[in-house]
């Protein structure tokens, strides 16, 4: 099943490129990678586009901390805080590579929900320019300015690790995401900047305290692109009942991560994970938010996810295994792309 085709709240790709090599290695993405999307995992699974994530990365170690999140329980320190002299060329060099592979007609940069539809019914891989971490925005918000100018429309004020305007939830299973201090006032700022130019905020990696800010403060929906239920799986990047209710109240939406560790029961971050696991995740959303507010967010080329739907081009299992669950094709459609279209359509104003 390659239909509905599916529009994706996040992935990594574009980091992934950034550091095989840059725009060097961008063709990659058209001629086949090792890794979880290009074109052709697209075309085979009917991946019609998503967030594309432009992530500045700190020095780490993937591996150990892959293999620390295999733990029954753990708690990784977070990264020091990136000042935003430092991020903003490796912004630069991500969002060249994003440009680059529309230069190529690899995909298309779209800044509405219009231009989505258009790229969906195409066939053309329809990409929102999406920053995860504000570390690139200055206190006075004059990147922002810039960057909205070429096409940014979807920020996450926090990777978990802290910025000058909030704080992030760290990598620890089991908590809840009540953790620390919430926006600083720049983090208020830049929510009201964002909602004036037509930019959605992502509350997904903000701890609890930055997401009832970001609640206060916004007047748009609240949107979380890549987080899972506390109710099943009980990690700090996982969202509970409560701020489910406030996302519903908003009139937002929640995409599912397919990121194992918050799937899991025990949080391991393993592969070992049945697709039931996910449809569990998605029956709890729709309980909790109604069929209008759930998506899908993978975390492609982002973290391990289950066998099954381990690139693009398994998302035919994903498919099969939601009819065979029951779902009708009313809810097949809105699941795949439309309540991310309509949502967008509501925070982008068209």
């Amino acid at each position: 099943m390659k239909t509905p085709v599916i529009f994706d709240g996040h992935n990594d790709v574009l980091l992934h490129l950034y550091e095989a090599g840059g725009m060097a290695t961008s063709e990659t993405f058209l001629t086949g990678r090792d890794g979880a999307i290009d074109q052709a995992k697209a075309t085979a699974g009917g991946f019609g586009g998503g967030f594309f994530a432009i992530y500045v990365p700190s020095p780490s170690n993937y591996d150990v901390k892959m293999q620390e999140m295999t733990k029954p329980s753990y708690d990784l320190p977070l990264p020091a805080a990136i000042g935003w002299k430092e991020a903003l060329p490796k912004v630069m060099a991500i969002a060249a590579i994003l440009f680059n592979l529309e230069n190529k007609g690899a995909l298309k940069v779209c800044h509405s929900a219009a231009d989505i539809r258009v790229s969906l019914s195409k066939g053309e891989i329809a990409a929102i320019f999406h920053i995860e971490g504000a570390e690139a925005i200055d206190p006075d918000l004059h990147n922002l300015e810039v960057l909205y100018r070429a096409g940014l429309r979807s920020i996450g004020p926090v990777w978990s690790r802290p910025t000058i305007f909030g704080h992030g939830v760290p990598f620890r299973f089991p908590s809840d995401p009540d953790i620390g201090p919430g926006l600083t006032d720049h983090g208020i700022r830049l929510v009201k900047r964002c909602d004036e130019l037509g930019v959605m905020i992502d509350v997904s990696h903000l701890n609890a305290a930055g997401f009832w800010d970001v609640a206060r403060h916004s007047t748009k929906p609240l949107v979380a692109t890549h987080s899972n239920a506390h109710g099943i799986c009980p990690h700090s990047r996982n969202l509970t009942d409560d701020q489910l209710a406030a996302i519903k109240e908003s009139d937002g939406m929640v995409g599912l991560n397919f990121a194992a560790a918050f799937l899991r029961g025990d949080g391991r971050m393993v592969d070992d994970v049945p697709l039931e696991q996910m449809l569990r995740h998605i029956d709890y959303l729709i309980n909790h938010l109604g069929e209008d507010r759930v998506g899908f967010g993978s975390d492609y080329d982002g973290a391990i996810v289950p066998k099954g739907v381990a690139t693009a081009a398994d998302l035919t299992n994903l498919r099969q295994a939601m009819v065979k669950h029951g779902f009708n094709d009313i809810l097949m459609t809105k699941l795949c792309h439309e309540n991310w279209l309509r949502v967008l359509e509501k925070t982008w104003g068209s």
